[in-house]
């Protein structure tokens, strides 16, 4: 069997869901291949757009480059393959040209009469437009952005399933619209209406925005919005109605209040004949983006959960556990009275059997609703919330039915992994569901507080498990375009991207910095687009050139100018030690190993680009750090000048450790771990590295112990807990019942899943897209088998391993055009091209 398994356009795979829009004016197209053969080989592949051929050399990486595409047109792309023994595939998608630089006969309009005083409280804002249709419609095509968040309805059905469309985005260099696509309408009247949100660009999105005086730091002064209906009639002709002045505008709509952090009021005593409208007028915004059809993936709906119990708190509130903590709403169905007020808040834990609501900070997380008579349902559309448990006053349980619907950016799963160990399951299942909650349209820090922005750090060490479990090209491929607009001059990177202005510093710092670097490598190595590596390349350039600036200033502290302890470092960031300014002293190894790794990263990013003068700048300037590291902040025999496990971490997977210490340096870092009780003890910087520096430097099965260690602090502990997500410290909840301040969403330390593909099931890329890749199992643990799987742009590929009366099994299925180098546990290699294989050695633990 030969076929083509899935074709991709923009990285967004075609298979007959929602139609995919693009104003790529030369789109990438990428395929894969089925094939039973073993070896099997592509001899040749071409695709057809519309008439237009052209021979495909590479899958992964093939750009139309035919004849000018059309804005608002669909095209019909067939790829045709044929492999080396004549055997043929084509698949046939379809994809929509978005506006292609064509001017918007649209205009932004708002409502002048109104003025944001307070970004805790923008007034949601409703537009209506009401029109004739002399004859039917074959097809209507809604275009559409705004300043804040919109939900569209059409004769009062809801035409979009996204959320907070347009999305997340540096207001003052892009902003994405949407495009909907209707099939048909028939003649007479009808009613458009777009509800728009503060969001991000007018509402409160920081915890530091709580006073009025913030309100000229908001992206725009008040919402606004620019649509377009294009419309095809059943005859061939078209017309479009752009906005303007026709439509009206109201704040009196049954949405009362709508934010982010605080929650939604929605009232339904406001009928339509209540709301008085208003005639909209021309906006002129704040900001000038280049306005882009969609280029991340759009928030959806997926997971929908069922109470698991329920409760009454010692206050008299009904207290609803939905047995795992998620970002998402909840939909209520009630039998209610008219002017009954239904309030629902939302917390991640309890506490004495009452919502924990501190480490909200000074979100509400709340849903006010006030009902109708009779049967009716809710959802909110402005606002999502981070919580496992609700509280509920103003309705008696019999009278609800409540179910929490997940909200994240609709990621292609990609990855997969289990074993025999059923709490390294379980974390992987928290690790998998913390990517989720802080997945929503930008790579978030947490889903309930105050917060919720995108911390550089935080995406810098997950990105890699992230790549494996989830499609990742489109959603951080947008949040890079941000980070590289949001650079300084300088070449410092904010601190949260997008950057809230006047709010979030934006210091040149390692971890947090280095993500222009690591992020980028981690997406390539998934994806193999080299084409994100050359737009994000002078940004990576830039930052390490304002490493190097604050580098030299260290010079009359250390005596080189290599070491990166200036202007400010975040060091062994959460540790589980002392406090802040502990942390922070930690900054020189920290930082300077930070410097390291990314000129070696750079080194390589140049090599696939082809910049010969970059790649041997990056290589002597990682050697002189690295003297500079061992010269100035070690004895030159092995051991830190200050012993802490994060520096040894980096030093050993960074590779700043010559081949002769590393013994010296791993032994440390192991009896560093006894002494904290076979315990780590390591902050956010070197987590992700700690099993690696251990199980690659001849203590594999002191890695398996410190994985499976339970006591605090650990991964497992928080297993031990009951957690259903990563926490943001070890301890949120203390052995003794009590809770700590702190995110129980937090994905950072769930970079642990990196060690779970890459050496319990031994399955690591070696070229960008999995091109090649290595499978070297580390079995321990006490582990009878596990197994994962990974769809990469080539296929799918399969590693399971189990152990059987003294011998280790292995099951790997290679896709068609990877080749894998696979490593056995008893030193036997090979190198295996396409296809099933079963090996087997004798395995003494």
């Amino acid at each position: 069997m030969f076929a083509i398994d899935s074709l991709r356009i923009e990285n967004r795979r075609l298979d007959g869901g929602a139609p995919l829009f693009t104003d790529c004016k030369q789109p990438k197209i990428s395929f894969s291949l089925q094939n039973d053969r073993r070896a099997a080989a592509l001899r040749s592949a071409h695709y057809a757009l519309n008439g237009w051929k052209r021979e495909i050399s590479d899958p992964l990486n093939c750009f139309y480059d035919g004849p000018e595409l059309q804005p608002f047109t669909r095209y019909e792309i067939t790829v045709t393959a044929e492999d080396d023994a004549g055997q043929v595939a084509s698949r046939t998608e379809s994809f929509y040209t978005g506006r292609l630089e064509l001017p918007w006969e649209g205009q932004w309009i708002s409502d002048p009469s109104y003025r944001v005083r307070s970004p805790k409280a923008p007034v949601p804002m409703l537009f209506r437009r009401r029109f004739t249709l002399d004859k039917p419609v074959k097809e209507l095509l809604i275009a559409v952005t705004c300043m804040g968040i919109y939900e569209l309805t059409l004769d009062g059905e809801r035409v979009n399933d996204d959320y907070f469309a347009p999305g997340f985005t540096s207001y003052k260099h892009d902003l994405q619209y949407g495009c909907y696509l209707l099939r048909s309408l028939p003649a007479g009247e009808h009613e458009f209406t777009a509800l728009i949100g503060g969001g991000w660009a007018v509402g409160r999105s920081t915890n530091v925005q709580n006073t009025n005086q913030s309100v000229s730091k908001l992206s725009a002064d008040r919402q606004a919005l620019l649509c377009e209906l294009r419309f095809t009639y059943a005859d061939g002709t078209t017309e479009v109605i752009g906005t303007d002045e026709r439509y009206k505008v109201t704040e009196d709509s049954p949405w009362r209040f709508g934010d982010f952090y605080d929650g939604e009021t929605y009232d339904t005593t406001v009928t339509p004949e209540k709301i008085q409208w208003r005639q909209a007028a021309p906006e002129k915004l704040k900001v000038h983006p280049r306005i882009t059809a969609r280029y991340g993936d759009k928030v959806l709906q997926h997971e929908r959960l069922k109470p698991v119990s329920w409760s009454v708190a010692p206050s008299g509130e009904l207290i609803c556990d939905f047995g795992q903590n998620i970002a998402g709403v909840v939909e209520l169905k009630v039998n209610g009275r008219a002017g009954q007020i239904i309030t629902i808040r939302h917390a991640e834990t309890l506490e004495e059997g009452e919502l924990y609501v501190q480490n909200l900070r000074s979100a509400k997380q709340t849903l006010t609703y006030i009902c109708r008579e009779g049967e009716q349902t809710y959802s909110p559309c402005l606002t999502y919330m981070g919580f496992q448990y609700v509280g509920i006053r103003g309705a008696a349980r019999e009278d609800i039915e409540l179910t929490a619907i997940a909200l994240y950016s609709d990621l292609e799963a990609t990855g997969r992994f289990s074993c025999s160990n059923a709490d390294l399951n379980k974390l992987q299942s928290n690790l998998i569901w913390s990517g989720k909650d802080n997945f929503v349209d930008i790579p978030t820090d947490c889903p309930q507080r105050d917060e919720r922005q995108g911390w550089t750090g935080d995406i810098a060490l997950f990105a890699s498990t992230a790549c494996f479990n989830f499609g990742m090209e489109r959603f951080l491929g947008k949040w890079l375009l941000d980070l590289k607009n949001e650079q300084k001059l300088t070449g410092s990177i904010p601190f949260v991207i997008p950057e809230r202005r006047g709010v979030t510093p934006a210091v040149t710092t390692s971890c947090w910095g280095d993500s222009c670097i690591l992020v980028p490598w981690a997406v390539y190595l998934s994806g193999g687009d080299k084409r994100l590596l050359r737009r994000q390349y002078d940004s990576m350039k830039k930052y390490l050139a304002d490493v190097g600036r604050f580098a030299a200033m260290s010079l009359p502290q250390y005596g080189s100018a290599y070491i990166f302890a200036l202007p400010f470092q975040f060091g062994d960031w959460c540790a589980p030690y002392g406090n802040i300014p502990d942390w922070f002293k930690r900054g020189p190894w920290v930082g300077t190993a930070y410097y390291f790794n990314s000129c070696r990263l750079m080194v390589r990013i140049a090599e696939e680009l082809g910049e010969a003068e970059d790649c041997a700048y990056y290589m002597a300037l990682s050697e002189k750090i690295r003297a500079a590291f061992l010269r100035c902040l070690t004895d030159g025999k092995g051991l830190l000048t200050d012993d802490f496990q994060a520096g040894y971490v980096l030093a050993l997977h960074f590779g700043l450790a010559p081949e002769e210490q590393r013994p010296v340096m791993a032994r440390k870092l192991w009896e560093l771990i006894k002494e904290n009780n076979v315990c780590l003890n390591t902050g956010f910087t070197a987590t992700p590295y700690i099993l690696f520096a251990l199980a690659d430097n001849g203590f594999e099965k002191e890695a398996w112990q410190l994985l499976l260690q339970d006591k605090n602090p650990s991964w497992l502990y928080q297993i031990r807990k009951g957690a259903t997500t990563t926490w943001e410290g070890w301890d949120i909840l203390t052995e003794d019942g009590q809770i700590k301040e702190g995110s129980m969403n937090h994905y950072a330390y769930g970079s642990v899943g990196d060690f779970f593909y890459r050496r319990v099931c031994g399955l690591e890329a070696t070229e960008g897209g999995y091109r090649s890749f290595r499978v070297k199992p580390i079995p321990g643990g006490g582990l009878t088998e596990a197994e994962c799987e990974h769809t990469c742009p080539f296929g799918t590929i399969r590693v399971r391993w189990a152990l059987t009366e003294g011998r280790f099994r292995l099951h790997l299925e290679v896709p068609m055009g990877s080749v894998c180098e696979l490593n056995l546990p008893d030193g036997q290699s090979m190198i295996l091209e396409s296809g099933s294989y079963d090996e087997e050695c004798v395995y003494e633990p």
